[in-house]
């Protein structure tokens, strides 16, 4: 029996070792990343603007964006397969998942004039916000 060495560190292992269960972490880490919707919240000019990556999905067919109850959701499906064919033999592989994020909105959020635009696997959405009702109300304590 010959002793290789795992490419990704020092260990030593049997050569009959399965050398591909060194391989979950990264797997694991791309399953992770795959299923997370990463967002940037910020306010720009009486707005709050949310920003998300999603790069190759079709806005038209693959995203949707509601706002109920002062919470925005943003919720993309993502469907990716390739295949290769050589003399050797046939490899096919396929990616796919739901990816859904929530943001609450502030006070003052007008829920009905929000807008989206999607550039460049970027998608922004622009809530405006009403600085008016967004101040707080003081709330008068009653005795009893």
């Amino acid at each position: 029996m010959s002793i290789m060495k795992h490419p990704r560190s020092e260990v030593e292992l049997p050569d009959w070792f399965p050398t591909r269960l060194f391989d979950w972490p990264e797997t694991w880490r791309e399953l992770i990343e795959e299923s997370h919707l990463r967002v940037e919240e910020f306010e720009e000019d009486g707005h709050l603007v949310v920003r998300a990556e999603m790069p190759g999905l079709d806005p038209d067919k693959d995203v949707e964006i509601t706002v109920e109850e002062q919470t925005l959701r943003i919720k993309a499906e993502r469907r990716q397969e390739s295949r290769t064919e050589s003399k050797k033999g046939y490899r096919s592989e396929f990616r796919y998942g739901s990816f859904t994020r929530t943001v609450v909105l502030p006070a003052g959020a007008s829920a009905s004039e929000v807008s989206a635009t999607y550039t460049d696997g970027i998608l922004e959405v622009r809530i405006p916000i009403n600085l008016e009702q967004a101040s707080a109300k003081r709330v008068p304590i009653s005795h009893s």
